[in-house]
Parts: structure tokens; C-alpha cells; sequence
């Protein structure tokens, strides 16, 4: 299953909070990279990671970002959307 989470700093977010983390937190999520449990990644400018996640489950998804240090941190919170094929390209090929 595939699984984006896109990450939205909390208000405790801020430049000093966050310094004491990323030397935890890059390593952290490139351990997930290399699991395979973080399938791609990309950057939104002043809000922070997109990740695209392969999982079995929602709830594992949670339960991945849930170990990493700004969301342990509570400096981070992530949306999560479940996604998938886009089924209705089917009736295009449909004899």
C-alpha cells in the first residue's frame, strides 16, 4: 500500500527547537529510506518533509513516522493519504 504523509510543523516548531534534532532525525528517516518503507521524498518549502511511504496499513505508516525524532519531538505531525491505482482508467481500455 501506498501512503502519503505529508508533515506539518506544531506551533513548539521553531529554528532553536528544532536544531538539537536533526542530527537524530536525517539519519533517522534515511534508516526508513533504506528499509524501504520511505519510497520517495521531497521538500515543501515552510512546512517541511513529503513522503511517499509503502506499508502494509495505515496504521503502520503511523507507526513508522510515530519513531521519528521531531514527531517524537512533538515538532512534527504528518497527514497521512492512503492511494492507489486510479481504477476508473480501466473503462478506457475495456473492449
Amino acid at each position: 500500500m501506498k501512503v502519503f504523509a505529508i508533515a506539518s510543523p506544531t506551533p513548539a516548531f521553531t529554528p532553536e527547537t528544532l536544531k538539537p534534532h536533526m542530527k537524530t532525525e536525517v539519519p533517522a528517516t534515511l534508516q526508513h529510506y533504506l528499509d524501504g518503507k520511505i519510497e520517495q521524498f521531497w521538500f515543501q518549502e515552510g512546512k517541511g518533509p513529503i513522503f511517499l511511504l509503502n506499508v502494509g496499513s495505515v496504521e503502520e505508516a503511523q507507526a513508522e513516522l510515530a519513531t521519528l525524532p521531531l514527531v517524537k519531538a512533538g515538532l512534527m505531525t504528518y497527514q497521512l493519504l492512503p492511494v492507489g491505482p486510479l481504477m476508473p482508467l480501466g473503462r478506457l481500455i475495456q473492449s
